[in-house]
């Protein structure tokens, strides 16, 4: 059990049942369903949704079970929609550190969430400005792959495009010089913005001027800019090469982005999007990007 108290596990537990009887299937974009003998959601449901086996949630909730761990609790705090007053009461609750505005465990902002969980038509994801996936809709799984399984210095896209080549094959190789223009642009502007005593940007630019030549010769370009609107090719590995623009929306503290896709004009991609529905219905393995 950690070294979490019974009192505590017995009170997470009541208070993780709590928050799932409060959250209506439509929050989460599950159908409410005629045979529901349940307010809120099932215990299943919530399982699904952070991605923890049933009977481990279960025995969450009845204050038992191991200590969650913290990508655990920041999965249930998404999954159940908790302020961030909630969320850090659980992360108290579960013994474990509050972790930092802006890294991989942040609490996704709610309202972003809703508008992810509205955008049923296109690939959208929620990322940090750092570049960490913290969720993504079935479409953007299916576009982009996978993004929940990195961990560490690993989980921002950034710092594998410079120091994993498997993790550009996703764009033509002749997009990759003004991909990596604009992603050391966008990460000066990113770490200027967030507060001076802020050490996870400048790890991040640290240990990626020790690890790419490329990214240390930009670096001393000294380029500044946000992506907001990008338009971009991509090459998936079953749909081939597809164009289409990445809208942006930034939230009020610049820490995270709700990033869509919609089909670039005058291409074939529109058609190319929509297959990727069907793509979405099957097991999207592996990250790919």
């Amino acid at each position: 059990m950690g070294n979490m108290s019974s009192a505590r596990y017995a009170e997470l537990g009541a208070f993780l049942r709590s928050r799932r009887e409060r959250v209506r299937p439509a929050d989460v974009g599950l159908p409410a369903g005629p045979r529901r003998r349940v307010p809120g959601l099932r215990r299943d449901e919530v399982a699904q949704l952070a991605g923890a086996s049933v009977d481990y949630y279960t025995e969450l909730e009845r204050g038992a079970g191991s200590q969650p761990s913290a990508q655990m609790i920041a999965a249930l705090a998404r999954a159940l929609r908790l302020t961030a007053d909630e969320r850090d009461y659980l992360y108290h609750l579960a013994d474990r550190p509050v972790p930092v505005p802006g890294g991989p465990a942040s609490h996704v902002h709610p309202g972003m969430l809703d508008l992810l969980d509205r955008l049923t038509s296109t690939p959208a994801q929620v990322i940090t400005d750092l570049h960490v996936t913290l969720v993504q809709n079935r479409l953007a799984v299916a576009l982009l792959g996978d993004q929940s399984g990195f961990r560490g210095a690993r989980a921002s896209f950034v710092h594998r495009w410079f120091t994993e080549p498997g993790a550009r094959r996703l764009y033509p190789e002749a997009d990759h010089a003004t991909q990596s223009r604009a992603f050391v642009a966008d990460l000066r502007a990113a770490a200027a913005r967030r507060r001076a005593k802020d050490t996870e940007a400048t790890s991040m630019i640290r240990a990626l001027l020790g690890a790419s030549a490329e990214f240390a010769a930009l670096w001393a370009e000294h380029d500044v800019a946000f992506r907001r609107d990008d338009r971009k090719r991509l090459d998936h590995p079953e749909l081939g090469l597809i164009e289409v623009n990445c809208l942006n929306l930034f939230s009020e503290d610049g820490l995270q982005r709700l990033l869509w896709f919609t089909p670039a004009v005058g291409t074939d991609s529109a058609g190319k999007l929509d297959l990727l529905t069907v793509i979405g219905a099957q097991e999207v393995t592996g990250p790919r990007p």
